[in-house]
């Protein structure tokens, strides 16, 4: 997920170099919902490994 975000970080940040704003815009709203989530599932997956131990 982490990866996934970061790419589409890089490709808004060339868009926007090259001036395609909404191009821009689209990728940085999609590497915010997967930076979200990542950081959900990473809590997650933290909780699960304290409660099993």
């Amino acid at each position: 997920m982490l990866h996934y975000a970061i790419v589409f970080f890089v490709i808004a940040l060339i868009a926007a170099v090259f001036g395609f704003g909404g191009i821009a815009a689209g990728a940085v709203g999609i590497a915010k919902i997967l930076f979200i989530v990542f950081i959900v599932m990473a809590v997650i997956s933290f909780a699960v490994s304290l409660i099993k131990k």
